[in-house]
Formats: structure tokens, C-alpha cells, sequence
């Protein structure tokens, strides 16, 4: 797409166009393809970088440049780079039905995949293969929302998962050395997290070999932390607990 603005003429080619809008009026600034969400992930930090000029347009495609008086009655200000940091911020970013498209598609293998790597079947202990779990996705109609974070959808997706098959997230192996003094009061805490215990000894101090979720790493780390004041010590033996060979349905 090529684009001239009638009053410089300047040429605008590869646009990304971000659109807001704000006092009853429709204002957009050109960016380059590609910027605009590293700028908001705060990956790029230069400005020059996302845009490709710092004039705010009423309709970038047109190259209608808005009128200053309705940049200040919108923004309170005709600073044109501060209105152009609030639409960046602010703002949608308009992509074309095939770019989209792509976007979408590209998030939905990009869901499956987290899910594959962080799930197993909770009986044979195997991970499900990528195609295995779009395939299933594909079943319960599952939605891909391209405003939220395709880690937070990963996460949805095993909760609507369990309900149509055998799938779980993979354990985390840790090795627990907990002091004699607090141990016995501190294994009884432990238990609601501790999904299973594998091992237990107590010689000089108590040692607990067990599987728990993923998601309660935090939680008994910090426990120990606390309860212990430091004393106790907490080791992962292994990020996911699984087995050799992929699940087949």
C-alpha cells in the first residue's frame, strides 16, 4: 500500500495503521509493520523506529492530516508527538483481514504447543504431540482472542480440555530438607500442595522426594521460606514428570 498525503506529498509505503478514537473525531498515525506491538511489549524504545512520521492524520490512507484545533480540542495539546505516544498506547491497530487471519492461526499453534509442553496424559505419563492437541483445540471449537496472551489462553484451553479428554499438566519432581524441629508441623502444611509423595526419611533431617503442580511452585517455596526462616531447602529434580514416546489417541 503506497500512500501520499496531498499537502508534501509524503510517500508512505509498508504502513501499520494505529486508529483512535477520541472528542467525537477518528485520529490515526502511520507506524511501521511490525513496531507497534514490540513498542508496547516494550522491546523498541525509539519512537523514530514505530513511526513513520509524527503528523497525526484524520485518515492515514487518504493522507487527511488533522486540523490542529481538533488535535487540541481531542488531546488538550498540539504536540503532536505526545498525541501520537497516546494513540500508540491507546489506540487499535488496524490489520487486514488475511494479516489477521495469519495472526490468528500463528497464535493457535503457538496455544497448542505451550499446552503440548506443559501437559500429559495423567495415566501413561506421555505428552500429546502438537497436531494431537490442535486437532483436539479444532473439537471444542476453541476460539483463539488475539487481545490476550497466548500463555493465559494455553492455560484455558487445559481447563476446557479436561472435560473431553485425559490430559493434565505435567508434575514437577522436587526434593524437600526440611529442619527437625519444624518438619513434622511444616509435612502437614505441605500436604494439600504435594500431589504425590514419593519417597519420605528422616535422619538428620526430614527428606520428602514428592510431585506437585507446576502452579504451586510458588506456594511451597515460599512456605519453607517462611516456616523455616530459611533453614529448609527446596530442589527441583525435574521440570516435567514424564514419560519416554508421545500419546496416541
Amino acid at each position: 500500500m503506497s500512500i501520499f498525503t496531498p499537502t508534501n506529498q509524503i510517500r508512505l509505503t509498508n504502513v501499520a495503521v494505529v486508529r483512535m478514537k477520541k472528542g467525537g473525531k477518528r485520529f490515526e498515525i502511520a507506524c511501521y509493520k511490525n513496531k507497534v506491538v514490540n513498542w508496547r511489549s516494550g522491546a523498541e524504545k525509539d519512537l523514530d523506529e514505530v513511526l513513520q512520521t509524527t503528523s497525526v492524520f484524520m485518515n492515514v490512507s487518504k493522507g487527511q492530516v488533522a486540523k490542529k484545533e481538533d488535535l487540541v480540542n481531542a488531546f488538550g495539546t498540539e504536540d503532536q508527538t505526545a498525541i501520537c505516544k497516546e494513540i500508540l498506547a491507546k489506540g487499535e491497530l488496524q490489520v487486514s483481514e488475511k494479516e489477521r487471519s495469519a495472526q490468528l492461526e500463528q497464535m493457535f499453534r503457538d496455544i497448542a504447543t505451550i499446552v503440548a509442553d506443559k501437559c500429559v496424559n495423567p495415566e501413561t505419563k506421555r505428552p500429546y504431540t502438537v497436531n494431537l492437541i490442535e486437532r483436539a483445540m479444532k473439537d471444542i471449537h476453541y476460539s483463539v482472542k488475539a487481545s490476550k496472551s497466548t500463555k493465559q489462553q494455553a492455560l484455558e484451553v487445559i481447563r476446557q480440555l479436561k472435560e473431553t479428554m485425559k490430559i493434565e499438566r505435567a508434575h514437577m519432581r522436587l526434593r524437600l530438607l526440611l529442619p527437625p524441629k519444624e518438619g513434622k508441623k511444616l509435612k502437614e502444611k505441605l500436604k494439600p500442595l504435594i500431589k504425590v509423595t514419593e519417597s519420605e526419611h528422616f535422619r538428620d533431617e526430614l527428606e520428602i522426594i514428592c510431585l506437585i503442580d507446576p502452579g504451586c511452585f510458588r506456594e511451597v517455596d515460599e512456605l519453607i521460606r517462611s516456616e523455616t526462616k530459611g533453614k529448609g531447602t527446596l530442589e527441583m529434580l525435574s521440570l516435567k514428570d514424564v514419560e519416554e514416546g508421545d500419546e496416541k489417541l
